[in-house]
């Protein structure tokens, strides 16, 4: 499983994070994972009860991401706010967060992933992915380069960790409605 992790988390990371980190990550998930009364013995600072909704394992790699990965947010504008920021001022957007305020969700969703669609041609641009279950925050997210996202959808499952495109997810779900 520790093999399956850190080859998640490094394409979830598109560039983020160092190897090491990567690694360190994915072989306290996997402990946690394996055996987590044994892990939470061993790690007492770690603020973790039952009463969460996803497992240990799932909880250490979500709360591993630093915050230039994992985007959290309640609304679309300040989602793609720390989206835009994670890419620093080098990067320019057309579509700026303020525009986003009065859209609703799904054509929200809709700008922002066009928009990340035209970045990093090499990888065929980026999509966002709706990544575990928010536990603070309404929204959670990370970018993932296209080319690899159908490698993310099948470690995700392999991991047991939800992933979905979120635009995808969101079109679903309101299709349901």
């Amino acid at each position: 499983m520790k093999a399956q992790l850190e080859e998640l988390i490094s394409k979830i990371s598109s560039g983020c994070m160092l190897p090491e980190e990567i690694s360190k990550i994915a072989d306290e998930a996997a402990q946690a994972y394996a055996d987590p009364q044994a892990f939470l013995a061993a790690n007492p600072d770690i603020n973790y009860d039952d009463s969460f909704p996803i497992p240990l394992g799932e909880w250490v790699v979500i709360g591993s991401l630093p915050e230039t990965v994992l985007f959290q947010a309640d609304t679309y504008e300040a989602l793609f706010q720390q989206i835009v920021e994670s890419f620093g001022p080098q990067v320019s957007f057309v579509l700026k967060p303020k525009q986003l305020a009065k859209v609703e969700p799904l054509k929200a969703l809709n700008r922002i992933q066009v928009q990340l669609a035209s970045l990093s041609p090499e990888t065929q641009g980026y999509v966002l992915v709706d990544l575990s279950e928010p536990l603070d925050e309404a929204l959670q997210a990370v970018l993932v380069y296209s080319s690899d996202l159908a490698r993310v959808m099948e470690l995700a499952v392999e991991v047991g960790i939800y992933a979905a495109p979120a635009y995808e997810a969101l079109k679903a779900a309101q299709n349901q409605e």
